[in-house]
């Protein structure tokens, strides 16, 4: 009887895991998912900021590749009978593919998760434009590329919206020279204030509250300060890391637990030279098709690689629509000092997102 694959999570990785393990291996392949329609994460900031996004049931990305669909949320993981808990029943499964995500995570600061707008799932956004529609003034708090392309975004579509971008560190401390210089001079064209050095220790109703206890004014608060995990790994008893990541080895899978693969944002994955992979698509993609490569070489008998091969190239960032940064990087993602700028980046950056998009429907294209 051919193994039953379950897919938990319907993100980059997950729907793209998915849809490999059906086309490479045997095995009855399900994917699980709490919403019926795959959200493109990476413009979310642009939906927040009035623009309409293309809607995309599930059901249609997955038409053709064997794989059943499962809407339903899943609430917990019973590891020794292979189970998988959902609001609505259970599912049992051989092997499990762990593909949850990440999300903001306010709950960090007092006053957070009451006052302030993540920008993380649909939902979300959904809530973040109900709330700029009575909105003057708005603060993005975390000077990270999605805090950063959030406030270019809200700043280009609300003219009439006075943005503040708020970060505990310096004002673009993961850029180069050239790529801060340029956000710079296009926050200055758009209006963009920016606070740098300010750490928030309180979000209230009427604004933020710096640690040194000044008051930043705001009627609407962005919140794009860190990301989190939800604690169903470590609640099952899965191994993680002090994030609540999923430990894994170099293909992918659980240090803990064989049977179960973790893949895209809820997986702490390290070269093996011991870098560890930040959270993104860049990263997600191309490891994700190395994980389902590495199992479906052992449900046929063989050996996967041993090493997970994984360089970066360059971090892609939206300024509105007219305006973008590719910030180059080595393979260690330190920037160099080589960018591309204007209508030229974000055409770029549109092509990359695209293409992210494109990939669902044809998960073997190259990655990365």
């Amino acid at each position: 009887m051919a193994e039953h694959i379950v897919v938990i999570g319907a993100g980059y990785s997950g729907l793209a895991a998915a849809r490999l393990a059906a086309k490479w291996t045997d095995a009855r392949v399900t994917l699980v998912n709490a919403r019926d329609r795959f959200v493109e994460r990476v413009r979310l900031h642009q939906f927040a900021a009035g623009q309409r996004l293309r809607d995309a049931p599930l059901a249609d990305l997955l038409k053709g590749s064997g794989v059943e669909l499962v809407v339903d949320r899943v609430t917990d993981l019973d590891l020794d009978a292979r189970k998988v808990q959902l609001t609505g029943g259970v599912l049992g499964y051989d092997r499990l593919i762990y593909a949850l995500g990440s999300h903001a995570n306010p709950a960090a600061v007092p006053g957070a998760a009451e006052h302030a707008h993540p920008l993380s799932t649909q939902e979300d956004a959904e809530e973040l434009v109900e709330a700029l529609k009575t909105a003057r003034t708005v603060a993005v708090t975390g000077g990270g590329l999605t805090g950063i392309e959030a406030a270019a975004e809200l700043a280009e579509s609300r003219p009439d919206l006075d943005v503040l971008l708020v970060t505990g560190g310096e004002f673009g401390e993961a850029l180069s020279d050239k790529g801060r210089r340029h956000v710079r001079r296009v926050f200055d064209r758009l209006g963009v204030r920016v606070r740098d050095h300010a750490t928030v220790a309180e979000v209230r109703a009427d604004g933020l509250v710096s640690d040194r206890g000044e008051l930043i004014a705001a009627d609407t608060v962005v919140w794009t300060a860190g990301f989190g995990v939800p604690d169903l790994a470590a609640r099952a008893g899965l191994a993680v890391d002090g994030r609540g990541r999923v430990l894994v080895d170099q293909t992918l899978t659980s240090v803990s637990h064989p049977e179960v693969q973790a893949i895209g944002d809820a997986a702490a994955i390290k070269r093996a030279d011991g870098l560890e992979l930040r959270m993104a698509c860049a990263t997600g993609l191309p490891t994700t098709q190395q994980a389902v490569r590495a199992l479906a070489r052992r449900l046929t008998g063989r050996e996967p690689a041993d090493q997970l091969r994984f360089r970066y190239v360059q971090q892609c960032v939206s300024l509105g629509r007219r305006d973008g940064l590719i910030q180059f990087v080595d393979a260690d993602d330190r920037p160099k000092e080589f960018v591309l700028t204007g209508r030229t980046a974000a055409r770029y950056k549109e092509l990359i997102v695209r293409v992210a998009f494109l990939f669902q429907r044809h998960p073997t294209m190259p990655a990365g």
